[in-house]
């Protein structure tokens, strides 16, 4: 019989050294059976996503940082496994985390090892069409909802205050991102500054402090047949502060999967929300409106801020595949889509009157 954890290096995922981490997932996952297979999984390019198969069929799932040089701050897995392991406990929608490795030599960086949820990540206009009409409403409605529950999550029970921060979350998160612009930028562009200063001017009044996912989006989600989410996944972000950040985020990203911009200016290549029966980014709000009975007036704030914090998200990307072009097959794209998301933020800010 071959050894489970001889495993031929041939075609390795980026990122998984197979044999160590074999090994290290036979001890520390119960009832895991090498040998393993590990198929990377979604379309992200922050932290990297695995799909973990063993000899007997059982499904799991492997959380990595990206490979190459990352800002010191970032991709923190222990962060990203505490949170899970604290919405779990209380109930909520997350994949239950199984373990955590916090030897680097095993794969050069931290990682953790959770449940796999089975359904759909909508994140082809084919697969959201495996979805009905009525489902693609449901989902719309569930992203809604799903919000608010999550938002509903008892901080201090489930371990998860010492997220909180000193200083109002609006500005800590404004001073977060031009750092996080200044360390990964490729080129000047100075509206990404404009934005920020005006956004400054105007931080609202914090009047709920709430978990926040930090990148609420359908993509960031795992939908059953009836279109009910039974999952939200990639927390890398995950802080506590105004609710409003997370709805501010999911009306930008929702308009964004929408009919794709032209030419090769647009951060996602296909228009989801565009198929019959989803509903529009101001039916989501309204849905969340009825769900928490919030205050919404400050919305249009962070619908600027969110354009403005996914575009500052997009030159990481766009800066690691320039580093190393083997990460993506069209980075210009990506560099397009920076300047596109900054002119939609400064023209959210002002339709804001920020």
């Amino acid at each position: 019989m071959d050894d489970p954890v001889t495993v031929a290096r041939a075609h390795e995922p980026v990122g998984i050294d197979v044999p160590p981490v074999t090994a290290w997932a036979a001890e520390h996952v119960a009832s895991l059976e090498p040998p393993l297979t590990f198929t990377r999984v979604g379309e992200g390019q922050s932290n990297l996503t695995y799909r973990v198969a063993d000899r007997s069929g059982r499904s799991v799932v492997l959380r990595r940082p990206p490979v190459g040089d990352i800002l010191p701050s970032a991709h923190d897995m222990a962060r990203e496994h505490r949170v899970l392991s604290g919405l779990a406990s209380a109930g909520m929608p997350v994949p239950r985390p199984l373990a955590i490795c916090d030897d680097t030599s095993v794969t050069g960086a931290v990682f953790y090892v959770m449940e796999h949820v089975d359904g759909l990540v909508l994140t082809t206009v084919d697969t959201a069409e495996r979805l009905a009409p009525e489902a693609r409403t449901a989902t719309g409605r569930s992203m809604a909802q799903t919000l608010a529950r999550l938002q509903s999550t008892d901080l201090e029970a489930t371990g998860l205050a010492e997220l909180r921060r000193p200083g109002g979350y609006g500005s800590r998160q404004l001073r977060r991102w031009r750092r996080q612009w200044e360390a990964s930028k490729t080129r000047e562009l100075p509206r990404i500054d404009e934005v920020a200063d005006r956004l400054e001017a105007a931080v609202p009044e914090e009047t709920d402090v709430t978990i926040v996912h930090g990148d609420y989006h359908l993509l960031n989600t795992i939908v059953g047949p009836d279109g009910a989410i039974r999952a939200v996944v990639d927390w890398e972000l995950c802080t506590v502060g105004d609710p409003l950040a997370d709805l501010g985020l999911t009306v930008a990203y929702w308009n964004e999967l929408g009919a794709p911009a032209a030419g090769d200016r647009r951060l996602f290549r296909e228009p989801i929300t565009e198929l019959a029966g989803f509903p529009t980014a101001d039916e989501l709000v309204a849905e969340y409106g009825r769900a928490s009975g919030r205050d919404l007036s400050a919305l249009a704030f962070w619908v600027s801020f969110a354009y403005w914090k996914i575009a500052i998200i997009t030159e990481g990307v766009y800066s690691r595949w320039l580093a190393n072009p083997a990460l993506g097959s069209n980075p210009e794209h990506v560099g397009a889509a920076v300047e596109r998301l900054a002119t939609l933020a400064e023209r959210a800010a002002a339709d804001a009157s920020v």
